[in-house]
């Protein structure tokens, strides 16, 4: 069979699919082994990925995606011609070949039959418009946290992936990390007693970042990286990725408004989605949001430094939300000193987790056994595997676009409370805020340059 012939039953075989397998509840595990030797499937067989945005995150991402073998990196897309042609070579040392393709624009890689899948990795500001085209172009996609820059973008693209059934993972990939998953199926089953309280931590953003027009670095695509985001003069570093060799620290771009909504988004999108998970139906419907930020006064950057919310939710569970460090007394509570983290507290005593370690009060709860009656959570040890099993299986993935929305979300309500800094009301139902307008023009997809539109 010849590699065009190949694809084409490939992407033939994979819609069929969509509509044959769609229902399932959980993924069906399809090990590389079964699919060709030394671990590794037949060509024939691998699901084929491409590659938009391949700076420093989406390499990252990149390396868990070559690393499968039941998968090929077959094409990359950057608008920096030094980060594109970094990742074809490292792509192609990878495979011992020559066969990465290059792209410069993100639809000449959609437009491609002989790509399955897609991994978004760019700046924020593009994540949706790219993802909507991915969708409607038949690919599947695996999507770098935060979703969008505006709830109806988030809502957009949540009818897209429905609309087309594309199987969608999202970036958030702590729900894969045996510690997170241990700590939410303790809190979700009532082994801390009744949820009454989350505490929820994360590093805050970045002050700022010249605004003194500057050349646009060779190699850069200026008008393409800005896209749907309002013109503004170059200036220096605001478009930088770290690059390997070197430790640039005047990365800015995350931290200003038009591109993100900061590290409320950026950063807390992770431990919020493990509030989330380990709250279950106690996180879930109408809640109060208030709270207060420090925005930097100067500089390119204009995303909140520092922040804390309160969230109360309607079933009686209140959420504390702070940017940069923890407080004290939740340091020596938790016995923690990371920059990040989520804590439950129940009427019988709390589970907190970061990335280091899961820890819990009293230290038995997370040796305790299971019971039969007790409720456990989908389980997932590879984020990027865990997505492309269910790329076959037409299965829901761990972090699905119901769940990336409600997250989403919840960034969305923290950014707009702390630039409003007065009490909102959130109706979940209708996904509006309660008698608040300004609130909820907020909500609204922003306006954006042409020809971009969503």
């Amino acid at each position: 069979m010849s590699g065009k012939n190949a694809i084409s039953r490939r992407r033939f075989l994979s819609r069929a699919g969509r509509f044959a397998t769609g229902a399932l509840a959980v993924p069906h595990v399809v090990r590389s082994t079964a699919l060709g030797k030394a671990g590794r499937a037949a060509p024939s067989d691998r699901i084929t990925v491409g590659c938009i945005g391949v700076g420093n995150q989406g390499r990252q991402v990149m390396r868990n995606f070559l690393a499968q073998g039941d998968a090929q990196v077959v094409a990359v897309c950057d608008v920096k011609a030094r980060e594109l042609a970094y990742a074809r070579r490292f792509v192609d040392r990878h495979y011992g070949g020559e066969g990465c393709a290059t792209y410069g624009d993100f639809r000449g890689l959609l437009a491609c039959e002989g790509v399955d899948t897609v991994l978004i990795a760019t700046p924020d500001h593009w994540h949706v418009l790219i993802a909507l085209a991915a969708a409607r172009a038949g690919k599947d996609i695996y999507l770098e946290k935060p979703v969008g820059l505006s709830l109806a973008e988030d809502q957009a693209l949540r009818a897209a992936v429905r609309r087309y059934g594309t199987v969608f993972q999202f970036g958030t990939h702590q729900r894969s990390d045996a510690r997170f998953h241990l700590a939410c199926e303790r809190a979700r089953n009532g082994c801390i007693g009744e949820l009454r309280r989350v505490h929820v931590w994360c590093p805050g953003s970045r002050a700022g970042g010249s605004v003194q027009p500057a050349p646009v670095a060779a190699g850069l695509d200026y008008d393409m990286w800005l896209g749907p985001a309002p013109f503004v003069p170059h200036t220096e570093h605001r478009c930088a990725n770290v690059f390997p060799g070197t430790r640039d620290p005047y990365k800015i771009w995350p931290f200003i408004g038009d591109y993100c909504l900061g590290w409320v988004a950026g950063w807390g999108v992770h431990a919020l989605d493990i509030a989330l998970w380990g709250g279950g139906e106690r996180l879930t419907g109408p809640l109060e949001i208030e709270g207060t930020g420090t925005f930097p006064a100067e500089g390119a950057c204009d995303t909140a430094t520092n922040w804390d919310l309160v969230i109360r939710f309607g079933r009686g569970t209140v959420m504390e939300f702070r940017g940069a460090p923890a407080p004290a007394a939740w340091q020596t509570r938790y016995a923690s000193t990371s920059d990040h983290g989520t804590a439950f507290e129940g009427t019988e005593g709390w589970v907190c987790v970061d990335r280091s370690r899961v820890s819990a009060h009293p230290k038995g709860l997370l040796k305790s056994s299971f019971r039969a009656d007790e409720a456990r959570l989908y389980r997932s040890v590879d984020h990027v595997g865990n997505f492309l099993e269910c790329v076959r299986s037409r299965a829901e993935t761990i972090c699905p676009i119901d769940g990336a929305v409600a997250v989403d979300t919840l960034c969305q309500l923290s950014a707009i409370a702390l630039r409003l800094e007065r009490k909102l009301t959130w109706d979940a139902e209708k996904e509006r805020f309660i008698a608040d307008e300004e609130a909820n023009r907020l909500l609204r997809a922003r306006a954006m340059r042409g020809p971009w539109h969503l």
